[in-house]
């Protein structure tokens, strides 16, 4: 169950309304018994990190995830095991909810991509790299929770 607390704003301008959201981590085989992961560049904050966004009104966390997903990368599949969920305070100083699933691509079948206000570039790499790129301890963090899983569900030493 998930309690919203009240919009009451602090004395520095933030305020105590939990941001509901959700994302992505995309993953596919490199073609040599690895597997890559799907990261994504947002320029508006110069930021390495997963495919993500706020919950919309009557969309259900799954929903939102497949949505931003798309919208951000073009890429489209099914949601697979759910990782842990991270909670932080986000750049407006209020507390985030972020749920998190990974999908495992069967194929590399090129994504539909146009770089926009929210996404100019992405990148499929080796989760070490990836590792390197991810702007937030967060998102390492998130990315150590997806290799472990993976490593728990698939065979692959590469990973």
């Amino acid at each position: 169950m998930m309690v919203v607390m009240g919009n009451k704003r602090k004395a520095d301008g933030s305020n105590d309304e939990m941001v509901r959201a959700s994302g992505v981590l995309p993953f596919r085989a490199d073609g040599n018994g690895g597997l890559q992961v799907l990261v994504i560049h947002r320029p508006r904050y110069d930021d390495w990190s997963f495919p993500k966004g706020k919950v919309e009104p009557g969309e259900t966390d799954q929903q939102c995830a497949l949505r931003e997903l798309a919208e951000e990368t073009g890429v489209i599949g099914r949601l697979g095991l759910e990782l842990p969920k991270a909670e932080y305070v986000d750049h407006k100083g209020r507390p985030k909810e972020v749920r998190y699933w990974l999908m495992l691509l069967d194929d590399d079948e090129p994504a539909a991509f146009v770089p926009n206000e929210e996404v100019d570039v992405f990148e499929w790499c080796a989760s070490d790299k990836a590792r390197q790129k991810l702007s937030y301890p967060v998102d390492q963090r998130l990315l150590d929770d997806a290799v472990a899983a993976i490593h728990g569900e698939v065979s692959c030493s590469d990973v």
